[in-house]
């Protein structure tokens, strides 16, 4: 394969892999119009593409708080079968159309109970609208996996909860576990008997850490409660000085612990000045596993084609760097190592040969 820079159409048509991406957050706007008429919520306004740029411009705020704060009209029309049925089922062809052939979205059931739905109901729910969506996705001949990750809340107490159904439906589709909300003053070292139980039942997880706070959390999240992965990690880089590692940023290199980077995501929340000065860039010249993620479609109004059309424009990256990006995604999987190695012999490699 060249190195030479590539337009948005060849992007387009490339194989990719989302780790980091919340169900709630990548609803369709009519979508969202049209469940909140039904349930009886008020949004700020009821015309699809001006909610769209509603969600956009209130999430550009610089400010994590603010940002999490846009989820409450896409959790308002959560709360039935119906709705999660829905937006389960559109999640994955959304997916599937934006040429994405492995993804793992999570969601926390605790935040979807008030129309009196149980913690499994939900999670029952919600995988059966994954299944519908990856059969239509299949039938249309855009085959995409899905995996689910449970997350628990970090400001609550239900995250020993979350992480029983996690191990309950382990062979039900879901893969993993995670914490989510707002990290600064909330460490995940306040939910270790989550993490442990995960550990005691080989049940991967992954931790926010590293965006809103900085290292400490970084280092709490792998040395004290044993995560996997990092969602986001940008500020790994206060470690790193004139390119030289200091031991947690050693640590994370040298162990292949995946980076869940999201460029836009980071840009609204304040994590990261611009696409073309992002971490992500120079952690992977440096030899980590970074990965490339959306973390929420509809408030950061955008798509995997997007994320990676930005750091080709902006950043200079090239299609090598797009393929290693996708590779170390399907590698950091919460899937078993024969399922990972043929997505990437069988559906990755040729898929960017294909393109090209």
């Amino acid at each position: 394969m060249s190195s030479t820079r590539i337009d948005a159409d060849v992007v387009r048509r490339l194989p990719k892999a989302v780790l980091h991406d919340h169900l709630d957050g990548g609803l369709r706007p009519a979508t969202v119009v049209e469940l909140a008429r039904e349930v009886g919520h008020t949004l700020p306004t009821t015309d699809p593409d001006e909610l769209a740029a509603w969600y956009f411009e209130a999430a550009n705020s610089g400010d994590l708080v603010r940002y999490i704060a846009t989820f409450e009209h896409t959790l308002a029309v959560m709360q039935t079968r119906e709705g999660l049925l829905r937006t389960a089922e559109e999640y994955v062809l959304d997916l599937a159309e934006d040429g994405v052939v492995y993804g793992e979205v999570r969601y926390a059931p605790e935040l979807m109970l008030k129309g009196g739905l149980t913690l499994a109901e939900v999670v029952e729910t919600v995988q059966e609208g994954l299944a519908a969506g990856m059969a239509k996705a299949a039938a249309a001949g855009t085959p995409v996996r899905v995996g689910t990750l449970l997350c628990g809340m970090r400001m609550f107490d239900r995250t020993k909860e979350t992480a029983d159904l996690a191990v309950a439906y382990r062979d039900a589709g879901v893969v993993g576990f995670d914490i989510a909300g707002a990290e600064d003053g909330f460490p995940p070292a306040d939910h270790l008997a989550a993490f442990d139980h995960l550990r005691h039942e080989s049940v991967p997880f992954t931790i926010h850490a590293g965006e809103a706070h900085g290292l400490p959390s970084i280092h709490q999240a792998l040395q004290v409660c044993g995560a996997q992965r990092i969602g986001h990690g940008v500020r790994i880089t206060e470690d790193i000085v004139d390119g030289k590692l200091g031991r947690l940023a050693g640590w994370v290199r040298d162990r292949r612990i995946a980076l869940e980077m999201c460029p836009t995501s980071n840009l609204q929340t304040g994590a990261a000045t611009s696409i073309a000065e992002h971490p992500i860039t120079a952690l992977k010249d440096l030899g980590f596993r970074v990965t490339l993620n959306t973390d929420n479609r509809l408030v950061s109004g955008t798509t995997m084609t997007r994320e990676m059309s930005l750091l080709v424009e902006q950043a200079g990256w090239t299609v090598e760097d797009l393929r290693t990006v996708t590779v170390n995604a399907v590698k950091s999987a919460f899937i078993p190592f024969d399922e990972r190695k043929a997505l990437i012999d069988d559906v990755v490699l040729p898929g960017y040969a294909a393109a090209l």
